[in-house]
């Protein structure tokens, strides 16, 4: 009998077990950090035996870096659901500014700042991990240039675009603690001002 039907329910079986262990591995390490998230414990959020969960991620040095992963193919596809929804209009800058600063909130920004802590004091993990957070570092700027408009010959283009970014982690950074949504949205529209006048669009 032909083995390939037998075999199609069983990768789908792991790739769903996999998807709920980078799902659960999110979740543990922006609410219990980088010393909480283990193994067992994402195992144990995901609903999976320990066996399983190994056998997808065996050290957790593994799961940080499908956890990376994950959250760079999670956060592209937010971003094209968001540019969907963008229009064309005088604040445009403005909605687009919005959308990257939601790179830097919720649990996805919350368990990347974890790991980054985490790295910053373990050479080993931050060896594993500086090339990972770099390739997330180009998707963003890609995707920054792409919704500004923005044409990167021009002087200055990039390093304004970059700033964008850093502002919007620093707007995410700021509001880990309290509520900073009056103060972000004042900022917010007086960068969109300056960007529309420093960035010329694309013809």
């Amino acid at each position: 009998m032909p083995t390939t039907p037998a075999r199609e329910p069983q990768q789908d079986r792991s790739r769903a077990t996999r998807q709920r262990l980078l799902e659960a591995s999110v979740q543990a390490m922006a609410d219990l950090g980088w010393s909480g998230t283990t193994v067992a414990v994402v195992a144990e959020r995901a609903g999976v035996s320990r066996g399983a969960a190994q056998h997808h991620f065996p050290t957790r040095e593994d799961l940080v870096t499908g956890l990376i992963e994950y959250m760079t193919e999670v956060r592209a596809t937010e971003i094209e659901t968001a540019v969907a929804g963008l229009r064309s209009g005088p604040r445009r800058t403005e909605q687009v500014l919005v959308v990257l600063v939601g790179l830097y909130r919720g649990p996805l920004f919350r368990a990347a700042l974890h790991v980054w802590t985490a790295a910053a004091v373990d050479t080993s993990l931050r060896a594993q991990v500086r090339p990972l957070e770099a390739a997330l570092g180009r998707t963003a700027h890609g995707m920054a240039v792409e919704l500004l408009r923005v044409d990167e010959q021009t002087p200055g283009a990039r390093e304004t675009v970059q700033a964008t970014l850093d502002l919007a982690r620093g707007l995410g950074l700021g509001e880990l603690l309290h509520d900073d949504t009056a103060r972000r949205a004042r900022v917010l529209r007086q960068w969109a001002a300056t960007l529309d006048t420093v960035l010329p669009p694309t013809s």
